[in-house]
């Protein structure tokens, strides 16, 4: 079959590619095609959608919230995380999350309380307002370049070809939901009210008629939350799922409970072109992939380009 670069062309001509397309069509197209409403694609944000080296994007916005309170309360680099972020040592931060990953939580509960504190009783416009800043104004750790030219230009492809052929995707992510509202849009194409993540407390306050954040932490949209968050939020069972890490095993399998499903996992396996490569926080989910038939996704072989800035 002839590679139609009309489709997918940041994809390289690749067994995964046809995969992918050969799946779309069988759903989307002739007698046995899905009903348009069953079409529902989920998806991971960090490292799947966008890069998430050499730290997560909200990471490094909660590091520069946290380096303008220790400027008024400086007895805080006295405790973690406030100590990495005031000495620059952040790979304790990082290391929480790896941690995490492999099923210790022991410092992910100092880091969350530590993020909870950042937002506790700002209206959800407020932290929205600041959000919206950051992503116009700060630049990728490492490639110095705007956010919005960190994401993953085969996977932003791959949304919209899902789009085309009658899909609504939906973006199920442990990273803050209100974090990711004001980017998605513009960067995936996908709207707020599709966007499923992490949540702090809210609390309605009657004086200013504003929801604020309370000082708590709701949830966690990760490893088997997510197929929770998925039901509770869609009502349906995908038919497509697509993460890069161990806390998307159950994603990837809860849609293939689904009789026609298709389940990706993104591969960083690329050392020159990738920020950087790593299987680290993914190892689980790679052991997985031969047993449990997902389809890996290849950074290395399978992405023709991978950042947007790539083509030009």
């Amino acid at each position: 079959m002839a590679h139609n670069t009309q489709v997918l062309p940041s994809w390289r001509d690749t067994a995964t590619r046809q995969t992918i397309i050969d799946f779309v069509e069988a759903v989307s197209t002739g007698p046995d095609a899905l009903p348009a409403p069953e079409r529902i694609a989920v998806f991971d944000n960090d490292g799947t959608l966008w890069t998430e080296k050499p730290m997560p994007t909200q990471l490094h916005f909660i590091v520069q919230q946290w380096a303008e309170e220790l400027k008024t309360k400086p007895e805080l680099a006295e405790h973690q995380p406030y100590r990495a972020v005031a000495t620059g040592e952040l790979d304790w931060i990082g290391g929480a999350v790896d941690k995490h990953y492999a099923g210790d939580d022991s410092d992910l509960h100092t880091l969350v309380g530590a993020i909870i504190s950042v937002t506790a009783g700002m209206s959800v416009r407020e932290y929205e307002e600041i959000v919206a800043t950051f992503y116009r104004e700060a630049k990728h750790l490492t490639r110095g370049s705007a956010y919005s030219q960190a994401v993953y230009t085969p996977m932003v492809e791959l949304l919209g070809y899902l789009e085309a052929n009658g899909f609504t995707n939906y973006i199920v992510s442990g990273g803050d939901r209100d974090f990711m509202r004001p980017m998605t849009q513009d960067f995936y194409g996908i709207p707020p009210e599709r966007v499923i993540g992490s949540a702090y407390g809210l609390e309605y306050d009657a004086d200013t008629n504003d929801v604020r954040y309370a000082n708590s932490f709701s949830f966690l949209d990760d490893g088997p939350e997510k197929p929770i968050r998925i039901w509770t939020r869609i009502g349906r069972r995908p038919i497509l799922a697509c993460g890069n890490s161990n806390g998307d095993l159950p994603m990837l399998r809860f849609v293939q409970k689904h009789p026609r499903s298709l389940s990706l996992l993104v591969h960083h396996d690329d050392d020159t072109r990738d920020d950087p490569p790593y299987d680290k926080g993914a190892e689980n989910a790679l052991a997985a992939v031969g047993e449990s038939g997902f389809t890996r996704v290849s950074v290395k072989d399978d992405w023709a380009g991978i950042f947007p800035l790539d083509a030009a």
